[in-house]
């Protein structure tokens, strides 16, 4: 059932049309995720689906009574709210009774005076006539429910939580309401890799319609049930996931390429007819002479695809062959410990990765292989040679109020860059920014401008060690995927702090992780490899009190010394894996004739019930391979 409708809708900001007759339809239940390079407009659109942002044209349908509720890019970080009173905020008209009657009540449990003791229940008994009024008391139980679901301290300020719950506050704020459409705006910024998954699995769960924009490829993967896609001005839909949304863009683009080149190619035939003189301005062929100017129109409204940044490293002379030694090194402020006897060997042309839990210890441990510290007790011994470049973003000291050319270059229009002089406009527009954007001041850049100004500013200077303290944050796909390819082809030595698992797993070559505790421990390979590598945790399998001492005791489940014989396999399980290899074949035969027919011009100009039986089949047939794999390897 529709929730909300665009039609035609036009939203212009100076000269260029964010929105230009762009269509777009919303139903019930539905996970949508909204990509687009950074700069088109995916943040306006949510703020028009608010109905926080006007359209200059075209009009936008809401089912009657409908609810959306949003949950910003950036999370406050100086809240001084309680987490209670930030959560009920959600409520209109309501949620400050609510805030009010919760802090009288606890006001109330601690007040001594006797006459202010009066005071507050008088205050209590007018707050709780209002809320019999205003069916107050099923909402406040509402916000209870909301914070013991989301697991948050009511009491707790804000501002005093980790960036995970601070997410988790704001995502609850946003839920409390009910809404009929949830707009999540880059929803996994700043958060750890366990904080992720937890929004994962509870996004997953959630039975409204959500519409998130994301740069998280994993994420987008295990969501989105459609894709929409905000392209110079466009809306348009894909109705499949991630993975398929990509090959069909490949596909699109390639047609498009195509019909743009046959459309200039006519152009410039009739641009040199017109030329030849007078036969061309003949009465009979006026009709020509219009339909070339109808043409010149077509070409000059035309928009092309927003280019891809360039990007290039200015590499050093190598550096020794050993970057960086550990040998038992712990760390520890006053008595919590940080890192505990941890060792590895980084050689040059190593690639690094870093992952933890939010203050888990991840830039300690940078700078104990930077040398920026020293160990508490064991050894650090770095390499010769060593050209260090450190990307971190939230250490960026950049003059808000100074244009994009000063803060790249202190204001010289000259940069040296590979040994070679370029000047700095240029080199900007290898990173996107247009000659007129370069004059602009950083404080009216996007996100993922100011990332690409931050790397901009880094690749100046000539670097053996590279690190890089979240680099993905605020960047689109496309440049995401070429700063991949760049540091893949990278000769230098890479430390690489993430929350992108996609990221890690194509990139690093190794693994260090923060497990908590002062734990620290190295896998091989990137996050995946982690998942195979890691022991399995310790579960508890029942918590009882202890009557004698009226303390809670916990029985932990032990792992066994010795793992249990393999069992052998029965005559039905030894049937059922000689059968799988033909059925695996079949899936993968049925599922390449689908692609191939999907893959047709006209296949979406027939029947729109054929085409989604189609795409469901399709769907279907990869989740059954992956059954089929994951069965295959249970029996193997």
């Amino acid at each position: 059932m529709p929730l909300l409708t665009l039609d035609n809708a036009c939203l212009s900001y100076g000269h260029v049309a964010l929105l230009d007759k762009a269509k777009l339809t919303i139903d019930s239940g539905e996970r949508i995720a909204l990509i687009g390079r950074n700069g088109e407009g995916k943040s306006t659109l949510m703020k028009v689906l608010l109905g926080e942002a006007m359209l200059d044209d075209g009009s936008i349908w809401r089912a009657p009574g409908l609810k959306v509720s949003y949950l910003m890019q950036e999370v406050p970080n100086d809240e001084q709210r309680s987490v209670f009173e930030v959560v009920a905020s959600g409520i209109e008209n309501v949620g400050q009774l609510i805030t009010d009657y919760h802090n009288t009540v606890h006001a109330l449990s601690e007040v001594v005076d006797e006459k202010e003791s009066t005071r507050l229940v008088n205050q209590l008994n007018e707050y709780q006539n209002q809320l019999e009024r205003l069916d107050g008391w099923s909402l406040e139980q509402r916000v209870e429910a909301m914070v013991s679901k989301l697991s948050l301290p009511e009491d707790a300020l804000v501002s005093s939580l980790s960036g995970g719950y601070k997410r988790r506050v704001m995502l609850a704020r946003a839920l409390v309401c009910e809404p009929d459409i949830l707009l999540l705006d880059e929803p996994t910024n700043h958060l750890d890799i366990e904080s992720i998954l937890w929004l994962e699995n509870f996004l997953q769960n959630y039975k409204g319609t959500i519409l998130f924009v994301s740069h998280d490829r994993a994420f987008i993967k295990k969501l989105a049930t459609r894709i929409i896609e905000l392209d110079r001005g466009n809306i348009t839909s894909w109705e499949f996931g991630y993975e398929q949304y990509l090959v069909k863009k490949e596909e699109f683009l390639a047609i498009e390429a195509e019909h743009n080149a046959k459309f200039d190619k006519r152009l410039a035939q009739e641009e040199q007819w017109i030329r030849k003189g007078i036969k061309a301005r003949r009465t009979r062929n006026e009709g020509r002479v219009r339909a070339l100017k109808a043409m010149r129109n077509e070409y000059a409204k035309r928009r092309k695809q927003q280019g891809k940044a360039k990007l290039n490293l200015d590499t050093a002379d190598s550096s020794g062959r050993i970057v960086a030694e550990v040998r038992k090194a712990s760390f520890s402020y006053g008595d919590k410990p940080i890192i505990k006897e941890f060792s590895t060997k980084i050689l040059r042309g190593d690639k690094i990765g870093i992952i933890g839990a939010n203050g888990s210890g991840k830039s300690t441990l940078i700078k104990l292989l930077l040398g920026e510290i020293k160990p508490t007790t064991g050894k650090v011994k770095l390499g010769t040679h060593l050209e260090v470049a450190y990307f971190d973003q939230n250490r960026a000291d950049f003059d808000m109020n100074a244009s994009v050319m000063a803060n790249l270059n202190h204001g010289r229009d000259r940069v040296m860059v590979n040994g070679k002089d370029r000047h700095v406009i240029g080199y900007l527009q290898d990173f996107l920014f247009p000659p007129a954007r370069v004059q602009s001041p950083v404080k009216t850049l996007s996100g993922g401008e100011r990332n690409r100004l931050l790397l901009a500013r880094l690749f100046i200077k000539p670097a053996n060690l590279l690190v890089l303290d979240e680099p993905t944050n605020d960047l689109d796909v496309e440049t995401l995927e070429l700063l991949e390819e760049l540091l893949l082809n990278y000769e230098g030595t890479l430390i690489l702090v993430s929350h992108d698992r996609q990221f890690l797993d194509n990139i690093v070559t190794s693994t260090i992780v923060m497990e908590g505790n002062g734990q620290v421990n190295e896998y091989v390979g990137g996050y995946d490899d982690y998942l195979r590598q890691r022991a399995e945790p310790v579960k508890e399998v029942s918590v009882k009190k202890d009557t004698s001492t009226n303390k809670a005791t916990t029985a932990k489940k032990e792992p066994p010394n010795e793992k249990p014989a393999a069992k052998k396999r029965t005559y039905k399980d030894q049937r059922e894996l000689d059968l799988l290899p033909e059925k695996i074949e079949k899936l993968e035969t049925e599922q390449q004739e689908l692609v191939n027919l999907t893959s047709k011009p006209d296949f979406y100009q027939q029947d729109k019930h054929i085409a989604n039986q189609t795409m469901a089949r399709l769907t279907e047939i990869e989740e059954e391979l992956n059954k089929a794999f994951q069965r295959w390897e249970e029996l193997e």
